[in-house]
């Protein structure tokens, strides 16, 4: 009897023990309702970082990642309507209604010498502004010492493989610009000899039209310049730190190198003097259409307007831009978005625009014709009345077969001779590329490629017949121009 009321005792204790043990074990591993939340917040923070690092700026944005952009930013899906909320950096630049605006921009240039100071390039001293001494980037390579004080400035960053592509845009500008251009060009160093030499294998009476300036890739010490150097494509946030770099001038028209005239360049400067007193900066809209707008479903971030802004052609006005809050402000951007932008310096012009509408000057499709308005209808209305006057081959589809029509067109510009006729050596070649990729596509609307150039030789002969033809083939009183073969790689 009594080894059996051992052995129930000891069943007994054992239950026990274990019931205890269960219990505390139990007790330690369920967290509270609120460090449940905190844990799967800092789980979606974590893999939305990673995604985030992983993602190689493409539009294939798996159903997860949408739902996390759809629960958490649902408010960028419709900007007017529904305005995120201006975080502790946007109260700090940009809530200074109190603030007489003299003072806010004599704080800004402050801010902006600062960094001036600071630049990781060489530079020269240059006018006083707000009493505070600006400097001015010095080129590697010029064509002169003494810059003209008129022309149209035009701005191009090229690095990588991107140089021949660069050369064919300018080329662009030249066919059909008759006023003096000044190129500014900021290149890779392996790539300005090369810039160089082939400016020096263009026709003298080419040569004497335009002006070129190339410089070192240049970002502020101290700003992580890695990280903007590599921010979406290689130097692509050049363009942001230009009025910095350029404090001698005014104006001028920034490019992407992926980006064909067909027009002259004077009809887009023209835009300039369309500006209001606040606008500081000219820009076209990303989409057309919001079913196929990528800012209005996807972005994480604020953007302009409705669909967004493409920045691949861009009018600045450089001494406004230096009086504003454009580059602390970028850079603050950049701090606080940098892990929810996805096309680098694109996203952070559009955040900067969010907040400051009225300085923008937003101008039409046709000076930024893209494939995005023709691939899967025609969208953009006004290329079809007026022809497209710049052309922007964006995702590389002047070098790809994604979009052959743009690839058609870019191939005539290639091609083509300084000193041919554009008519029948220029234009009859785009119509002759065009022809076997009318079923693409852009390919349906071929018009809007070519209709420009007939507008430009259409006005030549008008010129012509009335004794004022401007050396519009590139001929002067003592020498004819002749064709001179393609400029070696």
């Amino acid at each position: 009897m009594r080894p059996v009321m051992i052995f129930k005792f000891g069943v007994t204790v054992i239950v026990l023990v274990a019931i205890v043990i269960f219990y505390i074990l139990h007790y330690e591993q369920q967290p509270n309702e609120n460090d449940s939340y905190a844990s799967k917040q800092k789980i979606l923070k974590d893999k939305h970082s990673h995604d985030s690092d992983k993602s190689e700026h493409t539009l294939n944005i798996n159903k997860d990642n949408e739902s996390k952009i759809k629960s958490k930013d649902d408010t960028n899906s419709n900007v007017d309507e529904n305005q995120p909320e201006k975080k502790n950096i946007h109260k700090k630049l940009h809530m200074q209604d109190d603030k007489p605006k003299e003072k806010m921009h004599s704080k800004d240039k402050k801010k902006q010498s600062s960094i001036n100071q600071n630049a990781d390039h060489t530079v020269k001293k240059s006018k006083k502004s707000g009493g505070s001494e600006l400097t001015s980037l010095m080129p590697v390579f010029k064509s002169t010492d003494n810059r003209s004080a008129s022309g149209l400035h035009l701005a191009v960053v090229a690095c990588g493989d991107r140089r021949d592509e660069s050369l064919v845009l300018l080329k662009s500008a030249v066919l059909f610009t008759k006023k003096k251009l000044i190129f500014h060009i900021f290149a890779e160093k392996e790539l300005q000899t090369g810039f160089r030499d082939q400016f020096q294998f263009w026709p003298d009476e080419v040569k004497h039209r335009i002006e070129y300036f190339i410089y070192d890739i240049s970002f502020p010490r101290g700003s992580k310049t890695d990280e903007w150097k590599k921010l979406f494509k290689p130097c692509a946030s050049q363009r942001l730190f230009i009025p910095l770099l350029l404090t001698d001038i005014d104006s001028l028209l920034y490019v992407d190198t992926d980006i064909l005239f067909l027009s002259p360049l004077d009809e887009v400067w023209e835009h300039f003097s369309k500006f209001n007193s606040t606008q500081l900066a000219s820009l076209a809209p990303e989409h057309e259409d919001a079913a196929a707008g990528w800012y209005n479903r996807f972005a994480r971030h604020p953007f302009y307007g409705k669909l967004g802004l493409n920045s691949g052609v861009m009018l600045m006005n450089l001494t406004r831009l230096r009086a504003s809050t454009w580059l602390p402000s970028l850079i603050a951007y950049f701090k606080e978005y940098a892990l929810k932008i996805t096309w680098g310096d694109q996203d952070l012009i559009n955040i900067y625009f969010y907040y400051h509408p009225d300085e923008l000057y937003v101008w039409p499709c046709e000076w930024n014709y893209r494939p995005d308005h023709c691939m899967y209808m025609s969208v953009c209305r006004n290329a079809e009345a007026t022809g497209a006057y710049i052309l922007h081959g964006c995702r590389r589809v002047f070098l790809n077969d994604k979009q052959p029509a743009f690839r058609a067109v870019y191939n005539a510009f290639r091609d083509h001779w300084f000193g041919a006729d554009i008519e029948s050596s220029l234009l009859s070649t785009v119509k002759k590329n065009l022809e076997p990729v009318f079923t693409s596509p852009c390919g349906k609307y071929p018009h809007i490629f070519t209709k420009q150039i007939e507008k430009y030789i259409k006005t030549q002969k008008t010129f012509t017949k009335n004794g004022v033809r401007e050396n519009i083939q590139l001929e002067t009183k003592d020498s004819k121009f002749i064709p001179v073969p393609h400029p070696p790689s």
